[in-house]
């Protein structure tokens, strides 16, 4: 990681709390279909938590009966928050490919960090990083 790169720039409370608040549309990159999965499990809660789920896989083809595109690009619609399921050396084009589609934010679960989300900022998108969006929800309420 670049050494310019902190995590607790991209771990900030007014972010969180701007995302749950304003970002209704969530992209799941790397929703799984199996419910011992994380990103399975963070959904479904986001989900009955009155949130509109888009699964994003190309190793899917529906989640919670809901199609899965094989990518943000084919995702229909404008997209407010990229929640991202993959390693942190996957996330580098997932920040290309927010940006790209005009995503209002971009969320990395706990444990994926990478330093392009700087990129993300840069591009007006508020970001964070290495935080479960469940658990923050929970904290939120």
């Amino acid at each position: 990681m670049a050494e310019d790169f902190s995590v607790t720039d991209f771990q900030r409370a007014d972010d969180i709390a701007w995302i749950l608040a304003h970002c209704r549309r969530i992209a799941v990159v790397g929703l799984s279909s199996k419910p011992s999965r994380a990103s399975y499990s963070v959904s479904q809660f986001m989900l009955e938590c009155g949130y509109d789920i888009v699964p994003v896989n190309p190793m899917e083809t529906e989640v919670f009966g809901r199609p899965s595109y094989p990518d943000l690009a084919s995702v229909p619609g404008g997209i407010d928050l990229v929640n991202v399921f993959r390693r942190s050396e996957e996330v580098p084009p997932i920040v290309a490919d927010a940006i790209a589609k005009g995503a209002r934010a971009l969320w990395l679960q706990l444990g994926i960090v990478h330093p392009s989300v700087r990129q993300a900022r840069d591009a007006g998108l508020r970001v964070v990083v290495d935080r479960c969006l469940m658990i923050e929800r929970q904290r939120w309420e």
